[in-house]
């Protein structure tokens, strides 16, 4: 089954010519070079190669779909051509049967619909390559949406995952360029979030933590999650109501106040990010709604919350105070922050890579302000610090994402969106909390009692440390010197080897040299040449090759 598959895929490859997306200058081995020959079969498409890359991927299925999606983000990897086509892909797959939906539910939750629900839509109210998702009424009198996984998705996945391993393996074994490009990671990290989204109890999980977070905010509203119906494959949670986030028309129609609503999408991705430290990593616009209940006070609605972000302590500070270098235009500073921060190699230049990020930075800020797009400037810039080796960062990749999703639909909202105008005092306000006097006191206060609990066991921590140095300093000695006679040890063993396979060597050359006479092939002078010679000649060697 597999191998048909495989096979299905190289003949699409095929069938479009995709050996067009390599660069002329590519060396591939002989092997691969043959088998794209046989691409040339079938005629060149009319399409460009992005166009025919497109189409390979609505033709492969919807797992092929959603990993072209996911690839649309990865603007550090790919071209700006490839990623437009890419963000036209949509995941929008044929329903499964309502009776099989109904039967999986009943399944899961272990009772009748009827018994739950006053009111089930048997019509799909949208259907993806994962899940789909049902109108309902629970009895309690709630309007809900009832997510169901699709039936036999995971060994679909399971198969396919593998298949594009197998060729991501193969364009990093036998293509230089596929190494820079994380070729095998980044399938990687789409097995890592598809698995994810497959979980249903772990995105209800996410949900439930991050309404937690905005409970009673005027700003984010997170769906209730119904606990008792949701498992593994079903998650039932609250019906919301909204305008899709690029209605425009709609937005307009309702004289929603756009400059507000676009500053306040840029408030809430800095909020989770830094205040939260848990972002909602998937913020496309089919993801997000719009209360648009009172239009001078609009307000976000979050939903499905399957690809959750986060960042280490030390990564969102190394983050944060690359921000503020960045809008200060501290391009010293943020080398320093990239090196201090282990993203590039520790031997880097920080004079050559200053110069280089000045180099990028430096035409962006000669732009006004509001032209500036400060997710495409990441991009560039990580682009450029390929040249450091420096290694993609899947927890920045993810950030990355989202703040592009964030940018890009605040332009669409409000395309005048300065969204360094928003961030600049918000980064600037984080870092006083974080590091000001009164964040300082508030830290001495919460560990004062910790402290003073320790405080008498200082001296005989200290006193323990001392002893542990001196009894490691005497390990250490022992340690050389059994090291040393070891090493003597082993040498000795070794010369011993040596010796008597050149001894064995010779003595077998020499007896068989003196024998030649016997035989008529040699005089027993040449013979006794020969021996001398042989011998010489197996004893050198030997020697050379120990």
């Amino acid at each position: 089954m597999r191998f048909f598959r495989l096979l299905q895929i190289v003949t699409q490859l095929a069938r479009h010519r995709l050996d067009r997306l390599l660069p002329k200058e590519t060396k591939l081995p002989f092997w691969t070079r043959f088998l794209f020959l046989t691409f040339r079969i079938f005629p060149k498409p009319r399409n460009s190669p992005e166009v025919s890359l497109r189409l390979v991927l609505e033709k492969l299925g919807p797992i092929f779909i959603k990993f072209g999606q996911i690839l649309s983000t990865r603007r550090d990897i790919f071209t700006a051509e490839i990623i437009n086509e890419l963000e036209k892909l949509q995941d929008q797959v044929a329903p499964f049967s309502s009776k099989t939906a109904r039967e999986i539910i009943e399944s899961e939750i272990n009772c009748d619909i009827e018994t739950i629900f006053t009111d089930f839509n048997d019509t799909p109210l949208a259907s993806a390559s994962v899940a789909q998702i049902h109108e309902a009424k629970l009895k309690s009198g709630e309007n809900v949406v009832v997510k169901v996984v699709r039936p036999g998705i995971d060994a679909t996945i399971k198969r396919d995952i593998g298949l594009m391993l197998l060729l991501a393996r193969c364009i990093e074994v036998f293509w230089r360029e596929g190494k820079r490009l994380h070729a095998f990671d980044v399938v990687k990290d789409y097995e890592y979030t598809i698995t994810n989204e497959l979980n249903l109890q772990l995105e209800a999980a996410n949900t439930a933590t991050l309404r937690q977070n905005w409970i009673g905010s005027d700003d984010l509203y997170v769906p209730e999650v119904y606990w008792q119906y949701c498992t593994h494959r079903v998650m039932v949670i609250e019906r919301i109501y909204g305008a899709r986030s690029n209605n425009i028309a709609l937005l307009n129609q309702n004289e929603v106040d756009l400059k507000k609503l676009a500053h306040l999408g840029v408030n809430i991705f800095f909020t989770q990010v830094f205040e939260h430290n848990f972002f909602h990593a998937d913020m496309h616009p089919g993801n997000v709604f719009i209360d648009i209940s009172d239009p001078k006070n609009p307000s976000y609605i979050a939903l499905d919350c399957a690809i959750i972000g986060s960042l280490s302590k030390e990564d969102k500070d190394y983050l944060a105070q690359n921000l503020l270098a960045f809008f200060h235009q501290d391009y010293a500073e943020v080398a320093r922050l990239h090196i201090a921060s282990g993203w590039v190699p520790a031997n880097t230049s920080l004079n050559e890579f200053e110069a280089v990020i000045r180099s990028v930075c430096e035409p962006v800020f000669q732009k006004p302000i509001k032209d500036i797009s400060f997710g495409k400037l990441l991009v560039n810039l990580f682009k450029t610090a390929r040249q450091f080796e420096m290694e993609v960062q899947p927890q920045l990749v993810l950030l990355q994402k989202t703040l592009l999703n964030i940018e890009g639909m605040g332009r669409q909202i409000y395309p005048d969106l300065d969204l360094w105008e928003t961030a600049a005092p918000f980064m600037e306000r984080w870092m006083r909390s974080r590091y000001g006097a009164q964040s300082l006191l508030k830290n001495l206060t919460e560990n004062a009692t910790r402290w003073v609990h320790q405080l008498p066991q200082l001296p005989d921590l200290a006193l323990g440390a001392l002893e542990e140095i001196n009894l490691l300093g005497k390990k250490s000695d022992e340690q050389t010197l059994i090291l040393a006679e070891i090493r003597e040890h082993f040498s000795r063993e070794a010369k011993k080897a040596r010796y008597t396979k050149i001894g064995t060597l010779a003595l077998v050359v020499a007896i068989f040299v003196s024998l030649l006479p016997l035989s008529g092939h040699a005089t027993v002078t040449e013979a006794l040449v020969g021996t001398s010679v042989l011998s010489s000649f197996a004893i050198y060697w030997l020697n050379f090759q120990s």
